[in-house]
């Protein structure tokens, strides 16, 4: 921590690191989840089957696919993160997810090269997948080792309130994209653009990361893993709280990509309502998330961590199915704008809360592989998934409200988390010294 974080210039560097490293988080965060918000069109283009539930189906396997490679891109990134620093890492990170977006952006469709279109485009998830694996650990690490005393919740906040940024701009984006260009030309050809534009900000991106310093917290560190085979043990001996960890974000990753790489595909195909009116409804959940995430992890730091870990997912077990059994009885944008409006004050403060939590609770020496680790199984077990399984639990059971179930059953695994969280923290979780 700086000595001269009080005052006016100490605060402004402080800012601008935050900026900085959001920034990145934002790119990476929009180039790996805006192929949820075309799922439909790439299923199309990559995917072509009998039916459109199989198609869409299809592609987004492949955007499930992407999170399998996560806890790997956890564990060999995390780990190089905590050898060599938080700056670097990050800049390793977003290269890979560069190159991973490149290679979906600009391959040909199906008609054109046949089947090794869609390997081609599995190949460049597995690459975001394994970007992504420590991305978000390596950002809200830097953000917790930067954050002044008693603020470390506000400040991680704004890892997650990145992506939000990603999601507004994403949906406001593809809204303009649906209107100018029309439904033909959208899925000939214009989902690519608001990929390709992913693409042409990342050299900004880069410059602007590149002038990162390296956190305090990681050069006073008296051991740092000289390698990966030294931070795989110490994960081994540390399964326990990497374990909890996974349960803490199955809740947080669940409710996001319902609300936001699925709900662009769930209004279209179930509820059929217009693609410019669910974009509309995915923009305004990103601003409902941008504000509900910073309050969550200010309430936090005043109240602590474990209250909303508690209360966010208990409401959502009593209100999401009703709730959805609402929407899908008479489906219309008002409906949908409500449904999903809640779901993002649960995720927000519960998110806010959970994510300054992990990086507190994993250990210091580990820290972003541990942290990384723990999301990205979660991730990949729920979350990557939950477009998938919702579109399947509805083809098997008829019932369009049925995705509320699996986001109760995220919630109830996240209250077992924090339950044995507390139990093995109390009376305080914190070891940082604020």
């Amino acid at each position: 921590m700086e000595d001269d974080q009080s005052m006016p210039a100490g605060r402004a560097r402080l800012i601008g690191k935050v900026l900085r490293v959001a920034g990145g988080n934002f790119l990476e965060q929009y180039d790996f989840f805006v192929y949820g918000f075309y799922a439909t069109y790439i299923a199309k283009a990559f995917f072509p089957a009998n039916s459109e539930a199989a198609s869409i189906m299809l592609s987004l396997a492949t955007f499930g696919i992407g999170f399998l490679m996560r806890p790997i891109g956890a564990v060999v990134l995390g780990a190089y993160i905590d050898r060599v620093g938080r700056r670097q890492g990050l800049l390793v990170t977003l290269g890979a997810m560069a190159i991973g977006t490149l290679t979906i952006t600009f391959t040909p469709s199906y008609a054109s090269i046949g089947i090794l279109a869609p390997a081609i485009v599995v190949a460049g998830r597995l690459l975001q997948g394994f970007s992504a694996g420590a991305e978000l650990g390596g950002v809200s690490v830097y953000l917790s080792e930067i954050a002044r005393p008693g603020q470390r919740g506000f400040y991680v906040a704004w890892q997650s309130a990145s992506q939000q940024v990603a999601v507004l701009f994403a949906a406001a984006f593809g809204f303009v994209l649906a209107n100018q260009l029309g439904e033909a030309r959208m899925e000939e050809w214009g989902w690519r653009i608001p990929m390709g534009v992913g693409c042409a900000i990342i050299p900004l991106i880069l410059w602007l990361r590149g002038s990162l310093e390296e956190t305090e917290a990681f050069m006073k560190q008296d051991h740092k893993p000289h390698s990966l085979g030294e931070v795989s043990k110490l994960l081994v001996g540390h399964w326990q709280p990497i374990l909890l960890g996974a349960m803490l974000v199955t809740f947080t990753t669940t409710a996001f990509y319902m609300i936001t790489a699925y709900t662009p595909t769930f209004g279209k195909a179930e509820l059929k309502l217009a693609p410019d009116q669910v974009l509309l409804v995915t923009a305004a959940v990103g601003v409902s998330n941008l504000f509900w995430l910073p309050v969550g992890g200010a309430l936090s730091d005043r109240i602590g961590r474990f209250p909303m870990l508690l209360a966010m997912p208990v409401m959502t077990i009593l209100c999401a199915y009703p709730i959805m059994a609402w929407l899908v009885h008479a489906p219309s944008l008002g409906r949908l704008l409500a449904t999903v409006l809640v779901y993002s004050a649960f995720y927000g403060l519960y998110n806010g809360s959970m994510v300054p939590l992990l990086t507190e609770f994993v250990p210091p020496n580990i820290r972003t592989a541990a942290f990384s680790l723990a999301y990205s199984l979660a991730t990949a077990l729920f979350g990557g998934f939950t477009p998938l399984v919702s579109t399947a639990l509805i083809a098997h059971t008829g019932n369009k409200a049925a995705p509320a179930l699996w986001l109760c059953l995220a919630g109830a695994i996240s209250i077992v988390g924090a339950l044995l969280v507390r139990a093995r923290t109390k009376p305080s979780y914190s070891e940082w010294g604020d």
